[in-house]
């Protein structure tokens, strides 16, 4: 039997507003198995952005339970979140999200920083670097010496570097050329057939269209999956 990295069970989200409580998801339930590539598809508005903070466990519901490698995250402390988005989920997000001020070796190692207080003399960062088509010299570069397309893929190298269990993209080629966005998906897809869980959300039906399973939300409820 497959095993089960998300599961949300009637998770409800309200955000309390002067003008009246907002419900961003209403009793939504979705289970997501290891190795599956998900795609979260819905109109603006529509609690997807809502959905991708409890899924990367950067916001907590109001009510409902979430479980991500099994651990409900209700129950675990600020620590252990952390540890949660450091080490089992790797985000990768349509700004890219890259550090100005450091070179995009640098941006990939950060993370293996944070989680194993050291340099990377394994010689992995170079390596992932590689795998996404970023040569030794463009590893030199700061975020703003490069392309769009460069810098989504150093944002996929740096997801990868902790090796996580989840990948979980935020409208990934959202900002990027046709044809650098075909690229990058195709790169997203060798790395779902190699076992990573990859789950994207978008609003673009092509890209959604060549997941294995499409789950559709409007107005903060599940209305396909």
């Amino acid at each position: 039997m497959t095993e089960e990295v998300v599961c949300l069970e009637d998770i409800v989200k309200i955000y309390p507003l002067a003008s009246g409580d907002v419900t961003a998801l209403n009793h939504v339930s979705i289970s997501i198995k290891k190795g599956e590539f998900v795609s979260i598809i819905g109109p603006s508005g529509s609690g997807k952005s809502t959905l991708l903070n409890q899924l990367g466990c950067l916001d907590i519901p109001t009510s409902g339970i979430l479980k991500i490698g099994g651990k409900n995250i209700s129950e675990m402390n600020d620590s252990e979140l952390t540890n949660l988005r450091l080490f089992t989920i790797g985000f990768i997000f349509q700004k890219f999200n890259l550090l100005p001020l450091l070179s995009a070796y640098e941006n990939v190692e950060y993370p293996y920083i944070l989680k194993y207080r050291r340099n990377d003399k394994s010689g992995r960062v170079s390596k992932l670097l590689a795998m996404v088509g970023i040569n030794e010299n463009l590893a030199k570069h700061k975020p703003s010496e490069l392309s769009g397309g460069q810098q989504q893929r150093v944002a996929i190298a740096r997801s990868l570097v902790n090796n996580p269990t989840i990948l979980l993209c935020d409208e990934p080629t959202g900002n990027l050329d046709s044809k650098t966005g075909v690229l990058v998906l195709k790169m997203l897809r060798a790395l779902n057939q190699k076992g990573k869980t990859l789950i994207i959300v978008t609003h673009d039906p092509g890209i959604a269209s060549q997941a294995d399973r499409t789950i559709t939300i409007r107005d903060g409820r599940v209305v396909d999956s």
